[in-house]
C-alpha cells in the first residue's frame, strides 16, 4: 500500500531511553532518516517521492494499473447507482499518499534551506511542491467536469484543463532536471 510504504520510509523511531536522560516521559519520537544524507541522496529521495506521486495519480485515474479496480473511471463506469464507498476509499488512500509525500518534500526543502544552506535547491523543491498542488487541483477539477451529470457542459474548458495538466507536468520535469543539475554543481 502506498501510504504504509511512504510512512515507513519517512520516519524511524528514535533510540529508546533518550527520554530518561531528559526527564521527559517515555514516548516514541520520530527521526527523519535523511538528516545527515548527502545532497545527492536528498535529490534522489525527491525523485522517489515524485515516482510515488505518479503512482498515486495513476491509481486515482485508474489509467495503467490493470489490477486496480478503483479510481475515477471505475466509479463512473459503476453507475448509476455509483459505487461511492469504493471511490471514497480510493480517494482517501491517495490523499494520504499525497500528504505523506508532501510532508517529506517540505522536510527536504527545510533541510536544504536551513542547515544545508542551499537556497537554490530549496527553491526548486518549493516550486516542485507548488506545481504538484496545481496538478492535483486541476486533475480533481477535470474529474468533476468528467462526471456524467456535467459531461458535455464545456468541452473548451475541459480541453484547457487537460492542456494545463500537460504544461504542469512539463514544468515539473523541468524543475526536476534543474534540481538534479544544480545539485551536482552544489557538491
Amino acid at each position: 500500500m502506498i501510504i504504509t510504504e511512504a510512512a515507513a520510509e519517512s520516519a524511524v523511531p528514535a533510540v529508546p531511553g533518550d527520554a530518561e536522560a531528559t526527564g521527559a516521559p517515555e514516548r516514541e519520537q520520530l527521526v527523519w532518516p535523511w538528516k545527515d544524507a548527502a545532497i545527492r541522496a536528498l535529490v534522489q529521495r525527491i525523485h522517489q517521492l515524485q515516482a510515488e506521486r505518479a503512482q498515486a495519480f495513476r491509481r486515482l485515474e485508474d489509467l495503467r494499473i490493470p489490477a486496480c479496480r478503483r479510481g475515477h473511471r471505475q466509479y463512473l463506469s459503476s453507475g448509476p447507482p455509483y459505487d461511492f464507498p469504493r471511490y471514497r476509499s480510493t480517494v482517501h488512500e491517495v490523499t494520504q499518499a499525497f500528504a505523506a509525500a508532501s510532508r517529506e518534500v517540505l522536510a527536504v526543502e527545510a533541510e536544504l534551506a536551513g542547515p544545508r544552506a542551499q537556497p537554490l535547491l530549496a527553491s526548486h523543491v518549493r516550486r516542485l511542491q507548488q506545481l504538484e498542488e496545481t496538478r492535483l487541483a486541476t486533475v480533481a477539477l477535470l474529474q468533476l467536469i468528467g462526471t456524467p451529470e456535467l459531461t458535455g457542459q464545456d468541452n473548451l474548458q475541459m480541453h484547457q484543463l487537460k492542456m494545463k495538466v500537460i504544461k504542469t507536468m512539463e514544468a515539473i520535469s523541468e524543475v526536476l532536471q534543474d534540481l538534479r543539475f544544480d545539485a551536482e554543481s552544489a557538491e
